[in-house]
């Protein structure tokens, strides 16, 4: 039964997803890709409302019928997922030229709006929020917290081209799960998994872009994943990956890093229109 919110989710984003891709070119809310495609975003904003759709169904199931819908630390990804979903939803439609921390912090240092930094302090509260309802000491609190932080972010680096963002989550969920043999975090995201793999299979693709809103909402599942799965010591690990990731992306290209390394830029552009 604890699959049943992936599938749910799923199904609902079949349905849903080319309806808000419609919507999105009929808004006229269209950006050029990396190649100046002109292409529908956010895309991202059809994962949450899918994922609150097939709510509608477990909330009836487990009500009405006493059924087990609700896998463990349910309640703690749809607290931080949509939240996440919601601060790269405003970096999307309020965001301005400045990129990275430096041009966010130059942004507040000199009394300017900064959408970047707004979803920065967001996320680390929402990260807080979410980490102190987790069981451990003090450290292991501010630990998991910073987890979350850095993962949402790196997935908002990764998503420069299309569905790179989403191949490289489901990269990380296969390398946790065999590693940890542990299938409950996948069961907890899966009410939002689902969805996202429908519009990351549309960015993929190159029939839209997820926009702040996906790669973020990814990148927060990512986050979950790690730390749901992960024990002291590989929390510990991923912390210091994905600082090294977050501090490259600020000063380097990643996508040259990529395209520069033949493993990576084959396992890159696979799926992608010629």
């Amino acid at each position: 039964m604890h699959a049943l919110p992936f599938v749910l989710s799923l199904l609902a984003a079949l349905v849903l997803t080319p309806l808000v891709l419609s919507r999105l070119s009929e808004a006229g809310l269209r950006r050029p890709n990396y190649r100046g495609k002109e292409l529908p975003v956010p895309l991202g904003v059809a994962i949450v409302p899918a994922g609150l759709l097939a709510l509608v169904v477990l909330a009836l199931l487990a009500r009405l019928a006493d059924a087990d819908v609700y896998p463990d630390n349910f309640g703690l990804v749809l607290l931080f997922v949509p939240g996440v979903a919601l601060l790269g939803l405003i970096d999307d439609v309020l965001s301005g030229a400045s990129r990275g921390w430096r041009g966010h912090g130059g942004d507040v240092l000199s009394g300017g709006f900064s959408s970047g930094a707004l979803k920065a302090a967001g996320t680390l509260g929402l990260a807080l929020l979410a980490s102190s309802s987790l069981p451990g000491s003090d450290g292991e609190f501010l630990l998991a917290a910073a987890v979350l932080v850095l993962a949402t972010n790196v997935f908002n680096l990764l998503d420069l081209r299309p569905g790179r963002s989403m191949k490289a989550f489901v990269l990380l969920g296969l390398g946790l799960t065999l590693a940890t043999q542990n299938t409950e975090a996948l069961a907890a995201m899966g009410i939002f998994a689902g969805a996202a793999l429908v519009a990351g299979f549309y960015d993929l693709r190159e029939q839209a872009m997820l926009g702040d809103t996906g790669s973020n909402l990814i990148g927060a599942l990512a986050g979950l994943w790690m730390v749901l799965t992960l024990d002291t010591t590989g929390q510990l690990v991923a912390l210091a990956v994905l600082l090294a990731l977050n501090v490259f992306g600020e000063f380097r290209s990643i996508t040259t890093a990529i395209e520069t390394t033949p493993g990576l830029r084959h396992l890159d552009s696979l799926g992608r229109p010629s």
